[in-house]
């Protein structure tokens, strides 16, 4: 416990999770990132165990395991669903959906990592076509 914190008092911050996504090898999931989503890469543990990449507010960590391994499965908000779809087709990100509404409601669009880990970009739009 911190010294200056009061007993009942409540912490006043907390950050969005980072999601550790299960990858086959990290060095190659951070190159995929960088190279069809965008993403910087941060920094690769010795043994390339474990290593992260970031981009704007979003940090993904990788994990390497042995598969078979169970993909993670994620939910993006993205604001412009549309230029987010522009942006990913002309990088050569895997879409296994396309973007669409859906009959829940969400435009959205499905894009797969190397290691089958999905990624559910979506809009909230009630009255798009």
């Amino acid at each position: 416990m911190d010294p200056n914190q009061k007993p009942n008092q409540k912490p006043n911050s907390i950050s969005q999770p980072v999601a550790e996504l299960p990858v086959a090898d990290v060095e190659r999931a951070q190159q995929h990132y960088r190279d069809a989503l965008g993403f910087t890469i941060g920094w690769l543990y010795p043994g390339k165990e474990i290593g992260a990449v970031s981009r704007d507010k979003a940090v993904i960590f990788f994990r390497r395991r042995q598969p078979p391994f169970e993909p993670a499965i994620h939910w993006v908000f993205a604001e412009d669903v549309d230029a987010w779809y522009r942006e990913l087709q002309s990088s050569g990100a895997n879409i296994v959906d396309p973007l669409e509404k859906k009959p829940w409601g969400l435009r959205q669009f499905t894009v797969s990592d190397l290691d089958g880990n999905l990624f559910y970009f979506y809009h909230d739009e009630p009255n798009a076509k």
